[in-house]
């Protein structure tokens, strides 16, 4: 018997546990592997593995260059295998910890010749805003993975979030329609599957069958590429607004950077690519939540490469640019997404409009623009 895993991952741990309780209960021959970071300032990573009926092992796992996350990676894969070597284990449950994310883990288990099936993140429409909003470091949460682990709350649960192709979502007395709207935008290709804790074991729980139907981790990691990425579309429902933003023309440098916190604290989320005038080849990576902003290159724009080179180019991100092909520009363009409740899509497109080159700045050509002053060079460490 062949062995699937499943990834479940996610910041708000009581919707993770529920989740995880849900496939041991519906799947027979089914087990849960954890590794509890939470030691890791001890030296060691705790794991466990259990069924329905409680710890089927427990063990130790090393720090691997002051990494807790490093050891879970070191682990994971053997682990596993002695799982599937077992014979009567049919599926393993993976359940990260708290602020582990689950494209990093997946690719792991992928690399190491297991089949992903799928994978999940748990959540609780209550506590979505309330993440997002937290940019609060990990290591001041007592969450982070490793001493250099420099991310937040809000970029963590965002990355959480929006890579996984199934969402559970527990029932939550406190979330309301705007919570609801909120996750519906924030990843609306994603498939919720509804986690209510009085649910009967049942094997054709939706759940199971998401959690089985199979993933595709090359898929999934494109789907985040900021060249290739499926952005929401535009949406404004229960007080909550998608506003994507597109246009043809680089921004100015300084007029961008005088602007960023604005744009920061504009929306609850935001991310994308972008083009700057004074560096015109290169894709930039616009992902912002909880007031911060993290922009960094993402190689070139297809359309400053030879033609020579794009047979080097992934088809899938060959496919994205000719779909936004323009016949002056190529793919280079401005695709910047905005989700958040109350956003003032107005008086955003007019502080994003204000950004861009003027007439006359555009007209004066590419040469022109690499002379701008280079406000960016400091953010992106050039």
């Amino acid at each position: 018997m062949s062995l699937s895993v499943v990834i479940v991952g996610g910041l708000h741990a009581d919707a993770r546990r529920a989740t995880v309780a849900r496939l041991l209960a519906d799947v027979p021959g089914s087990v849960v592997l954890h590794h509890d970071l939470a030691t890791a300032a001890a030296g060691t990573v705790v794991r466990t593995v259990r069924d329905a009926t409680g710890i089927l092992s427990a063990g130790e796992a090393p720090l691997v260059n002051d990494c807790a996350c490093c050891a879970l990676r070191e682990d994971l894969v053997p682990e596993l295998r002695r799982l599937a070597d077992d014979g009567v284990t049919r599926l393993a449950v993976v359940e990260l910890w708290d602020s582990v994310e689950p494209k990093a883990m997946a690719e792991v288990v992928v690399a190491g010749g297991l089949t992903v099936t799928g994978v999940v993140t748990a959540v609780d429409p209550a506590l979505l805003l309330p993440c997002l909003g937290n940019g609060d470091d990990l290591a001041d949460c007592g969450l982070a993975a490793a001493a250099t682990d420099q991310r937040t709350v809000a970029d963590t649960f965002a990355r959480q979030l929006e890579y996984a192709p199934v969402l559970a979502v527990v029932d939550s007395e406190e979330a309301d329609d705007e919570d609801r709207e909120l996750l519906a935008q924030l990843h609306p290709t994603a498939r919720q599957v509804r986690i209510a804790p009085d649910d009967r074991a049942d094997p054709r729980s939706p759940l199971a069958g998401a959690a089985l139907a199979g993933f595709d981790a090359e898929a999934a990691a494109a789907a985040q590429h900021p060249a290739c990425a499926l952005l929401p579309a535009e949406a404004d429902a229960h007080g909550v607004s998608t506003f994507v933003w597109h246009r043809r023309r680089p921004f100015h440098p300084e007029r961008l950077y005088a602007a960023l916190e604005d744009l920061t604290c504009a929306a609850a989320r935001s991310r994308g690519r972008f083009w700057l005038a004074d560096k015109p080849d290169v894709l930039l990576h616009w992902d912002a939540a909880g007031g911060a902003l993290c922009v960094e290159p993402a190689g070139p724009w297809l359309a400053s490469l030879p033609d020579a080179a794009w047979d080097l180019v992934p088809p899938v991100r060959r496919a994205a640019a000719a779909l936004d092909w323009h016949p002056e520009h190529g793919d280079c363009c401005q695709h910047l997404v905005f989700t958040s409740p109350g956003l003032d899509r107005d008086g955003l497109a007019r502080l994003l409009e204000s950004c861009l080159l003027t007439d006359a700045e555009y007209a004066a050509g590419r040469a022109a623009w690499k002379r701008l002053p280079p406000a960016f060079d400091t953010l992106l460490e050039v």
